[in-house]
């Protein structure tokens, strides 16, 4: 899949993360991710610059002082944090919409966190691993009720924001504790296979 369109001219510029080692590829941020596949879910028009977050461009720094990525530029304002980014293409592009049933917004809201403690575990023994299966079955329960996505059929802004962090759980638990996500949990399973 084609992420940026590389055009001067383009109303949306985007600052996502470089990968580490390697300036001109993406980075393994899933915050970055979201923005971009909200992006290209709309179909909107933009240009992507790659930020070395080791070694941030000056100019970079100038218009986004905290450094932090991703940030996007809409009609001639920056504005960073993947929440705000995500609430403002949908106003300004509003189909299609990405809007998930109020009632879905919050679903796997907790799995990140929970993942990122068992990834800095040392602990076999803590429960972190067990905290981060007691949020993967509800997600599991509710994609069985609800699925294929979160919302149904349809791609939501939960499934873009789910999706890169459900990514990372399982690339980087699999690299440093050889965990992946367990065969009953056959839902989300399935999911990732269709949502990454």
């Amino acid at each position: 899949m084609q992420i940026a369109i590389n055009s001067a001219t383009m109303a949306v510029e985007v600052c996502v993360k470089a990968a580490v080692g390697a300036p001109g590829v993406l980075g393994d941020c899933p915050f970055s991710q979201r923005v971009l596949l909200t992006l290209e879910e709309k179909k909107v028009a933009y240009q992507m610059h790659l930020i070395d977050v080791s070694n941030k461009p000056k100019w970079f720094l100038e218009v986004n002082p905290e450094g932090k990525v991703p940030v996007v530029k809409l009609d001639d304002k920056w504005v960073a944090d993947s929440d705000v980014i995500v609430g403002l293409l949908e106003e300004k592009y509003p189909d299609p919409s990405l809007s998930p049933n109020p009632e879905f917004a919050s679903v796997g809201s907790k799995i990140f966190s929970a993942f990122i403690n068992f990834l800095k575990s040392k602990d076999p023994n803590d429960g972190t691993e067990q905290a981060l299966l007691d949020e993967l079955k509800p997600l599991d329960d509710h994609l069985k009720s609800h699925g294929p996505y979160v919302c149904g059929e349809k791609v939501t802004a939960v499934d873009l924001c789910l999706a890169p962090k459900l990514y990372h759980l399982e690339i980087a638990l699999g690299h440093f504790k050889g965990w992946s996500v367990p065969e009953n949990l056959t839902h989300v399973r399935n999911y990732m296979k269709v949502s990454i």
